[in-house]
């Protein structure tokens, strides 16, 4: 199936001005700066218009398919996480291409600058609720599921200081209909997956490199689902690479056409369960320091 022009659009060296501001055009200026001659690179990029809120990912949405043979899109869920995330950064970064993240929100009040650093870096960024709660479970309310998007949305927002993308993922693939449609009318895409690594079930990164890559070569492309929350994860990431380049797979980088809107009121709601804040805004290395 071949995914509708006003959903995707292959985004050529003329960027518009917002999705500028989520991923550089890889030129072939850019591709010859590579320091690493054996990296995966970026093959293209896509921008993604959320009007409407088309799903993407085949476990459950079939409508979109915008990827060409031997063609990945690398994602990574429930960061951001000291270290972990860094060294998914610095795999990424050595073989010059991009990922999507999938951030939750209370991860990213608790690291906010691990989350800059990753839109720093030049990768989009979308959202994985506020709490990684199971958005299906019997006993949430309409009312109380969308606060928990919403202020993940808001949340990851405030951390990057910046335009996030309007892209969400719901926590175990469960998508009740009735959010689905809240997210359709706020215009934010929604993301399963092609293949789940599920590298949170595995204890080594062996396995997960294994798992992706046999996926790969039995359905020939696809979104992958991975997490930077997992160290077996982070640790796998400098060999999948690897192996991605070896197998003649390209990687390509979504960006949104428009960034996410959050909402004043759950911005609001979550200034005010900030834990007593001070008059003092310095960062924690300019206040402690080793001595001794």
């Amino acid at each position: 199936m071949r995914a509708s022009v006003a959903c995707v659009l292959f985004v050529s060296a003329s960027l518009t001005a917002t999705s500028a501001a989520f991923a550089q055009s890889p030129s072939p200026q850019a591709k010859a700066a590579c320091a690493n001659p054996n990296a995966v690179g970026l093959a293209r990029t896509v921008e993604i218009d959320t009007t409407g809120g088309p799903g993407f990912g085949f476990e459950h949405f079939r409508q979109h398919d915008f990827l060409r043979n031997k063609e990945v899109v690398l994602t990574f869920d429930d960061g951001p996480w000291p270290e972990n995330t860094q060294k998914v950064l610095d795999a990424l970064a050595n073989h010059c291409t991009k990922a999507t993240f999938f951030p939750i929100g209370k991860h990213a009040t608790y690291y906010p600058e691990i989350l800059r650093r990753v839109a720093e870096a030049g990768h989009s960024i979308g959202n994985h609720t506020w709490g990684h709660i199971d958005l299906s479970k019997k006993g949430i309310t309409k009312e109380a599921a969308i606060e928990e998007i919403e202020k993940g949305i808001s949340a990851v927002r405030m951390a990057v200081n910046g335009p996030t993308a309007p892209f969400f993922r719901f926590p175990a693939l469960r998508h009740p209909p009735e959010l689905v449609t809240y997210l359709g009318e706020r215009n934010v895409g929604i993301f399963s997956t092609d293949m789940d690594s599920f590298d949170f079930t595995m204890r080594t990164s062996e396995r997960i490199i294994k798992a992706v890559m046999s996926k790969l070569e039995k359905h020939g492309k696809g979104i992958v689902l991975m997490h930077d929350f997992q160290r077996h994860t982070a640790d796998a990431v400098p060999e999948l690479l690897n192996q991605l380049k070896a197998g003649g797979y390209k990687v390509v980088h979504m960006v949104p056409r428009e960034p996410v809107k959050s909402l004043p009121k759950y911005e609001e709601m979550l200034k005010k369960e900030d834990k007593l804040p001070t008059i003092s805004q310095r960062p924690t290395s300019s206040v402690v320091r080793t001595v001794e």
